[in-house]
This record gives structure tokens, sequence and C-alpha cells, in this order.
């Protein structure tokens, strides 16, 4: 097996779990962080795109998603669950701030949808982003509104009650059930 090499001369296996990768960062390796970037990267620049919409702001966000994972990989674990789904989640989150600092809310309808890129080599990835995708437009469409407008645009269950006329305890259902339909479908 052919070894690359940190910054530490720490040998970097080509496919290295993510725990394994994340200690080596902890240490100041600089190629295992390399190997998370170009493993993560793309998710987390689709996930910024589309809450987003604009290039420029969302590859800033991949940026300090990757700095942030560089200057306290302590606060990153595989415990609770993928560095992945973490990943995402945290440029989830930072890109919903960068949407609420700049301009004011769109309606769901005015963004538009990235589209899906090949990546071959992450193949199980895709079927998983597929699997999700297909779930989502099988849920009843004020259930997978209501979940667009919370997951993607970051909006409060009022915000969502003030934008579709709905009450908020019609909102807080509808989201409800849709979060345990995926998570339902999602249990091995």
């Amino acid at each position: 097996m052919e070894l690359q090499t940190g910054v530490f001369d720490t040998a970097v296996p080509p496919i290295a779990d993510d725990a394994f990768l994340l200690s080596l960062v902890q240490s100041g390796d600089e190629q295992a962080v390399a190997t998370l970037f170009d493993r993560y990267s793309r998710t987390v620049y689709s996930v910024a795109l589309r809450v987003l919409s604009d290039a420029a702001s969302a590859e800033d966000v991949l940026q300090e998603v990757f700095l942030q994972l560089w200057r306290t990989p302590g606060s990153f674990t595989t415990d609770g669950g993928s560095l992945g789904g973490r990943l995402a989640v945290l440029a989830r989150n930072r890109s919903i701030d960068a949407l609420r600092r700049r301009r004011p809310i769109n309606l769901i309808d005015a963004i538009a949808l990235g589209s899906p890129s090949d990546l071959a080599r992450e193949a199980g990835r895709n079927r998983f982003a597929e699997r999700a995708r297909k779930l989502l437009h099988q849920l009843p469409s004020g259930q997978r509104k209501a979940l667009e407008m919370a997951f993607f645009d970051g909006l409060t269950h009022r915000e969502i009650a003030e934008m579709t006329g709905e009450p908020v305890s019609t909102v807080k259902s509808s989201l409800r059930s849709a979060l345990l339909a995926l998570r339902e479908a999602f249990q091995p």
C-alpha cells in the first residue's frame, strides 16, 4: 500500500478512516486535513451553495468550515455520527448565518437547487443522498415544504407559520411527522 506523508512525517493511508485522520489533524498534520478536505469539500460546498445560491459565499463557508476543523479538531468527533454529516450541518448553519446577515429571507421557491455532481469515488454517499431525495419527494408537500424552510432557510416555526398561513402547532406537527418518517426510512 502506498503511503502519503504529512508535515510530521506521519504515514496517512490513502483510505484512512475519519477518526484516524482527526487524530492526525489534532497533532498538526496538514496532509490529514488535506485528505479530509478532498473527501468532504464537495459535500460542504454543495450544502452551502444550496442554501446561499451564491458560489463566492459558498466558497467562503467552505473555507470557514475547514479552518474550524484545522483550528479546533478536538470539537469534531466521529462518536455521534459521521464526520461528513457534522461538516454538512456546520456548513448549513454557517450558510444560514451568512444568509441572515446579508439579506431578508427569500421564499423557498426562489432558491435555486444545485445540480448533483458526479462523485464516482463516493458512490455510497451518492446512493444515500439519492435515497434521501426520493424520501423527501414522497413526503406530503406541506411536510416537505416546512422541512425545507426549516432546514435550508433556517426559519423558525413561527416564521414558517407566517409564510405558509398555517398555525404554529400545525407547522410543528408537520416537521415532526416529516422527521419521524425520514428517521424510520433510514433505520436498518
